[in-house]
């Protein structure tokens, strides 16, 4: 049993069905000897030790499905994601960030004394969350799926578009929860990727324009690939990353830190224009 390897962990991966960031993490979390339990409306591209077809927006269909996996559990992966547009503010908020802390509050009851750790995928679109941690710490702090729910519902202003704001939540709620996990011998990271090249991203051209989505990927030149997201993810809930809690990875190519020192500037127009 080795620090970069799987062997002898018993690992969930939400959303790991499909082509996207989460089947990729599955793919390679095979390589490398792990136990792996699907959650997904599609199947996973591998084979793996269990699959049920769950809709993470119903906590009790949640429920059922980790109970049928049961403990121990070593990690869990939180991958499942909506693009925003065409689907509704309140319906990306639940899938992104309310199911996604409920999985994670489920898994967590399921990791043994010997501690786990949690990751999950948030984006380079929620990179605002530094500004808006008074405007989150109310959602975060709410008991409950039911409860988180309500709030998104009653503050439609604040979840507006969707997938920004759930994003947002994730880096908000990563940094909050890590110290009570770590009562619990829990960690807890979260990575920010930027533009990606998954089956949801012509749901992302169609809101903002291909022209908009490739200006956050000048860092590196071009768009990442899913299974370049998956290995960071990977590394967070290894063994290798035992010190590493609290923490927002941005997996961005280098763009934000392009943006952050003056080496790379944006045209607003462009992007006002995108979004008009």
């Amino acid at each position: 049993m080795g620090l970069w390897d799987y062997e002898g962990m018993r690992v969930i991966v939400s959303g790991g069905g499909g082509a996207g960031m989460g089947a990729a993490t599955v793919t390679e979390l095979a390589n490398l000897g792990a136990e792996i339990h699907v959650l997904d409306l599609k199947e996973p591209p591998v084979k793996v030790a269990s699959y049920q077809s769950a809709d993470l927006k119903d906590p009790d269909a949640t429920a059922d499905a980790i109970k049928k996996i049961g403990g121990p559990i070593h990690a869990l992966f939180n991958c499942a994601g909506l693009p925003g547009p065409p689907f509704s503010d309140l319906d990306t908020m639940i899938l992104n960030f309310v199911a996604m802390r409920h999985l994670a509050e489920l898994g967590a009851d399921l990791m043994t004394d010997g501690g786990g750790a949690i990751a999950s995928i948030s984006s380079t679109a929620g990179s605002g969350y530094l500004a808006n941690i008074a405007k989150w710490i109310p959602l975060i702090t709410t008991s409950g799926f039911a409860e988180a729910k309500k709030w998104c519902e009653d503050n439609p202003e604040a979840i507006a578009t969707g997938y920004a704001p759930s994003k947002e939540a994730i880096c908000v709620w990563t940094h909050y929860a890590a110290m009570d996990l770590a009562t619990r011998n829990i960690r807890v990271n979260c990575i920010s990727p930027g533009p990606t090249d998954t089956p949801m991203m012509p749901a992302f051209e169609d809101f903002a324009g291909a022209e908009m989505i490739d200006m956050f990927a000048q860092g590196a030149g071009r768009r990442s690939r899913p299974e370049e997201q998956a290995y960071p993810l990977i590394f967070l809930n290894s063994r290798a990353a035992s010190y590493v809690s609290g923490e927002n990875f941005v997996t961005d190519g280098g763009t934000l830190g392009a943006l952050m020192t003056g080496k790379l500037e944006l045209s607003f127009d462009a992007i006002d224009n995108n979004l008009a």
